[in-house]
């Protein structure tokens, strides 16, 4: 048999590594780009990235495992040593499940987090930008959509807090006395720091939510959605003073609120969305003030999260359907190759077969494939055999229809 690459999964997440580990092995904008330069110089036909707070993580068909976390180790702060101890590699089956669960919210923090679907999708269309996305991975990622889809729709596992930026809000809501009349600032204005500020409005009944980012014009596209006020970076200090509750969503590799920027008399609840941490550790130590970072949020908990884990079973069937007919698809797929080999020398007019007009060839090798390939299908325990006997018989060379 003709062999082919292995699927694998390399990462690291919040089921295996705290905040600060997690952060060495996050990816900053230029550190992906350098990534995927890198996978396309080692011939990566299809590559996935998925880098949020919770986890990162390097999909793809290679050789060996080793391939994905060399890239890992190569494009982040992460080390062999701290892999070794946090780290996790899959492969086969076990990774393409384990994608499954991550794209349905079974492996998030806060069970039932349909944010991370959105998240894989951008994540897919970069591949597919940088050109490492073709037939594997585009089924692959649209069979994961197909499952997200379903559970959303067929089950209530989603119902009730489910993303760090409501979790967010639920603890600011609970634990800030007349959070209507305090002053909001919300730094950094991306995917999480947009979600807050929805939730923010939505739930708190405050009308002065000041942004600042540090680009000042998405600041003012998410301005534009909802009644909050947009101040330029320069005076975030300034703001920092007058604020009650201080959200941190920036997407910054080092801490941009560090202690020179703190200077509060009053209580001061900061929340640090970011990934690694962009709050400086220093700044918990100061008197009337409250750092809460994202491992904390996950941990809350309210009264339909009993009622969501409920759902997990009937998910886990969805799932398993949506993987056993990529899977069927997968196995399938390995052998086009030597079926087109087949069909290319069945087709090939011969001594017996010259008189006949060509577009009669081409049918009879048409249909002859297409019986082999059902019986492919229907026999899947004898599917290796029967490719090996086309192979010896034929003389094939599938090698040929594969490509590099």
């Amino acid at each position: 048999m003709t062999k082919i690459k292995s699927f694998f999964a390399v990462g690291v997440s919040h089921k295996t590594a705290s905040i600060d580990q997690r952060g060495h092995f996050s990816f900053s904008d230029s550190n992906l780009h350098g990534l995927f330069l890198d996978a396309k110089e080692k011939r990566i036909q299809d590559l996935l990235i998925i880098n949020t707070c919770n986890r990162t993580e390097i999909y793809g068909w290679t050789s060996s495992h080793d391939v994905l976390k060399n890239l890992l180790l190569t494009h982040s702060e992460g080390t062999q040593e701290i892999f070794d101890e946090i780290g996790y590699t899959l492969q086969g089956e076990e990774g393409f499940h384990h994608l499954f669960r991550v794209g349905t919210g079974l492996e998030s923090q806060i069970l039932g987090d349909f944010e991370i679907i959105g998240q894989i999708k951008q994540s897919f269309y970069r591949s597919k930008k940088m050109g490492l996305a073709h037939g594997n991975l585009e089924r692959l990622t649209n069979s994961v959509i197909q499952a997200s889809k379903r559970i959303k729709t067929e089950t209530q596992i989603s119902s009730g807090a489910t993303s760090v930026a409501f979790a967010s809000v639920q603890y600011i809501l609970q634990n800030v006395p007349d959070i209507s009349k305090k002053n909001i600032l919300l730094f950094g204005t991306g995917k999480i720091g947009a979600n807050t500020c929805e939730n923010l409005v939505k739930h708190s009944q405050n009308d002065h939510i000041v942004l600042i980012n540090r680009t000042q014009e998405k600041a003012e596209k998410i301005a534009g959605k909802f009644p909050v006020q947009v101040k330029p970076f320069g005076e975030l200090a300034a703001s920092i003073r007058e604020c009650d509750v201080l959200i941190v969503a920036t997407s910054s590799q080092k801490p941009t609120i560090t202690a020179d920027l703190i200077h509060n008399q009053k209580p001061l609840l900061i929340l640090d969305l970011s990934l690694p941490r962009n709050v400086d550790a220093k700044i918990k130590d100061r008197p009337n003030t409250q750092v809460i970072h994202l491992d904390e949020l996950s941990q809350i908990t309210d009264a339909t999260f009993e009622k969501r884990k409920k759902f997990i079973p009937q998910a886990e069937k969805i799932i398993a359907l949506v993987q056993q007919e990529f899977m069927e698809w997968v196995t399938h797929r390995k052998y086009v190759p030597t079926l087109k080999a087949f069909k290319e020398k069945i087709s090939t007019p011969t001594a017996n077969t010259e008189l006949l007009p060509e577009r009669d060839l081409d049918y009879m090798a048409q249909k002859i494939m297409g019986q082999v390939a059902a019986y492919l299908r229907s026999n899947p325990h004898k599917a290796d055999e029967t490719v090996h006997l086309l192979q010896e018989v034929f003389e094939l060379n599938p090698e040929r229809f594969i490509k590099k």
